[in-house]
């Protein structure tokens, strides 16, 4: 396994961890035994008051019901009959984990110290990406290892590849000075995106405001901040702004950010301010969305749940909550990858060298 798959599998496994040792510690226990996690049949006070708080807290809460034409009422109706007095724990934790997926939103969970639902954001399209094939055929065996990022020169020097599998962690601005003094002759930088799930969303505007011009408005913010299904705060704004100190290294040569499904949360937010800045441009296939902050709770059964809570919109208004759309729409080509060739890369760049 290489180092970009153990990123992108390690970034995963602790947010499971972490997510169920949350249930743990909300619960107040830790568990004995196997038996006490199935066959409990008195979860929590009763299971229909755990329905009941869980639907209200999404319909009070839940930032998307409008443009995802989601009605969440029908939804009760539905799965209301599915909950009954004698139903058990993991009975319960799956009626609940099928309701929260009709939101089909990839930043709602419920944790139990026995399972995590989840919306497969990834499994909307297809993966994207070879992470070997780019390996070795593009960042090869003296790429530079920077931070969170694996980086070299491709296409005879003339562009810089940049692959940033994912956004936990910090971005020190030595390692985007580093980087961005290394490909400050080059004819234009490819951000590699692809199967990046997110993590610390800080890192979104430090990175692009290495590549602004200008102060420029990237996306504003709201904050759901009342029971109805449109009740939200005033617009929270976010700039790309160009470093002011001239020790900070700023790149004003064109920009390929490539992205697929896979792309989610901070790569999301990150794609949809890229969209401000005119030396920016996206190639592969839309992002996985996840533009809502999320925030949750516990049941009172024990178990926490996340969900959205605010919607992110362009400074033009437009909502990509389902996926900031590329550019270039370009996928792999299995005919490329058997000749050791990552479509999506070869058109950026074509496109930065035109």
């Amino acid at each position: 396994m290489n180092r970009f798959q153990i990123l992108k599998r390690s970034a995963s496994v602790r947010l499971l961890q972490g997510l169920a040792a949350l249930a743990l510690l909300a619960s107040g226990r830790l568990l004995s035994g196997c038996d006490q996690i199935v066959l409990d049949e008195n979860p929590g006070i009763t299971p229909r008051e755990n329905f009941e708080y869980l639907w209200k807290e999404c319909d009070e809460k839940y930032a998307f019901f409008e443009y995802k034409g989601i009605d969440w009422d029908e939804v009760y109706r539905r799965y209301s009959p599915k909950v009954s007095d004698n139903i058990n724990q993991d009975s319960l934790f799956k009626v609940l984990f099928a309701m929260l997926n009709e939101l089909r939103d990839g930043h709602v969970n419920l944790i139990a110290p026995f399972n995590v639902s989840r919306y497969e954001i990834s499994l909307l399209g297809p993966e994207n990406i070879d992470e070997r094939l780019v390996l070795e055929n593009y960042l090869k065996s003296d790429y530079y290892d920077t931070g969170p990022f694996v980086h070299n020169f491709i296409a005879d020097g003339q562009v810089g590849y940049i692959r940033y599998p994912s956004f936990s962690g910090s971005v020190g601005e030595f390692d985007l000075n580093f980087m961005l003094y290394r490909y400050r002759n080059t004819k234009g930088l490819i951000l590699d995106l692809r199967q990046n799930g997110g993590g610390n969303a800080n890192n979104v505007v430090k990175i692009l405001n290495r590549f602004a011009s200008q102060r420029t408005l990237i996306y504003q913010s709201y904050l759901k901040n009342g029971p109805g299904r449109e009740d939200f705060s005033a617009p929270s704004p976010a700039y790309a702004i160009p470093p002011s100190s001239k020790d900070l290294l700023r790149y004003s040569r064109r920009v390929a950010v490539l992205t697929d499904r896979g792309t989610f949360s901070a790569a999301s937010f990150f794609a949809l301010g890229s969209m401000a800045l005119p030396n920016m441009i996206r190639i592969g296939d839309s992002t996985g969305g996840g533009l809502g902050i999320p925030n949750g709770g516990q049941l009172p059964v024990g178990w926490t749940y996340r969900l959205s809570i605010s919607r992110t919109l362009s400074p033009d208004g437009t909502n990509y909550e389902n996926g900031v759309p590329p550019d270039i729409r370009v996928l792999l080509d299995p005919k490329d990858v058997e000749k050791g060739v990552d479509t999506v890369i070869e058109r950026a760049v074509e496109e930065l060298l035109r």
